[in-house]
């Protein structure tokens, strides 16, 4: 009698791997969103009122954009957001278990125990790393992002390519310039993190275990991460705003040689002085494009990575 042949567990660097590809396949939709969210977000920057307005709201970000900029404008910073999302997603997604797993191991639960609260620090932590390793990224996307020949919001970088402004950041403001606004990214992301897999895995086992829908049926993926993608957006959306603006704002040289931003000191500060001049509401420019982008990007994300990893499971173990 002969014994099945038990599936090859897949290693980290596999799970990195198949996570930043779905993470590619996502922001080639949702990128036009996160071009309109980040001008919404630093439009009337620290006006009293807000100030004056160039765009009314996200669709006429896409319309202005698309006539003045073209294809090019609706889709800037689409090269650095591809390595971008390699780095965050492919951590987030390939980090998440091994972290949930060592907390449940740690705190005495099984390996199968989904524990609310280990998971979301098991999200927060997992997606912290990739926020860190991303950073580089997320700043000359941002940037890049903002940057509007025709209709300009906020500070403007022009930048050619993903090279030119490394090297240009790197050549000013030396290795800290590169990784400037990483405690923002930080906060950002681990607080997106703490609810995107958390949301998805327990909606997917609860649609599963009450016969709803079958475990392995695409439409349980898109459901699932449906409601993930709402969970982020809403927890997610004021750190998104202050890392945006933390980002894009321009910097001044001390006397020691450090450069710091003009506006702000740190995230906190950005949503304290935010708070100040525009109001609560200033929080949340931006949320419908936000949403827009970031619905998509969950769900083409989360469904990608869960088809790759069967298709791939099926491939090492011969089927």
């Amino acid at each position: 009698m002969t014994t099945a042949k038990q599936p090859r567990p897949l290693s980290t660097l596999e799970s990195f791997l198949i996570g930043g590809v779905a993470a590619c396949c996502a922001v080639t939709v949702s990128n036009p969103a996160e071009v309109a969210k980040t001008r919404l977000q630093l439009q009337g920057e620290l006006a009293r009122g807000g100030g004056p307005r160039v765009y009314n709201n996200v669709f006429d970000v896409f319309a202005k954009t698309w006539r003045n900029e073209g294809v090019r404008g609706v889709q800037r910073g689409l090269s650095p957001a591809y390595a971008y999302q390699i780095l965050l997603n492919g951590s987030r997604l390939a980090f998440y278990e091994p972290f949930r797993l060592f907390v449940n191991k740690a705190v005495g639960y099984s390996s199968t125990d989904q524990v609310p609260w280990t998971s979301i620090m098991a999200g927060a932590s997992s997606g912290a790393v990739g926020a860190v390793l991303g950073n580089p990224m997320f700043l000359i996307k941002a940037r890049m992002q903002a940057y509007s020949p025709a209709l300009p919001v906020g500070a403007q970088h022009h930048y050619k390519n993903s090279r030119e402004a490394l090297a240009r950041i790197f050549k000013v403001e030396g290795f800290r310039g590169i990784f400037r606004g990483m405690d923002a990214a930080i906060l950002r992301t681990a607080m997106g993190s703490s609810v995107q897999l958390p949301s998805y895995n327990w909606t997917k086992t609860q649609l599963v275990s009450r016969g709803i829908l079958p475990s392995d049926s695409a439409l349980t993926f898109l459901a699932s991460s449906s409601v993930s993608g709402i969970c982020v957006c809403v927890v997610m959306q004021p750190a998104d705003t202050a890392l945006t603006r933390v980002y894009n704002q321009p910097t001044t040289r001390l006397p020691n040689g450090t450069y710091v931003g003009t506006l702000y000191k740190n995230p906190i500060d950005c949503l304290w002085k935010t708070l100040k001049a525009e109001g609560p509401l200033a929080w949340y420019k931006g949320s419908t494009a936000h949403f827009l982008r970031i619905a998509p990007h969950t769900i083409i994300t989360l469904t990608a990575n869960d088809l790759l990893l069967n298709l791939y499971r099926r491939f090492v173990n011969g089927h």
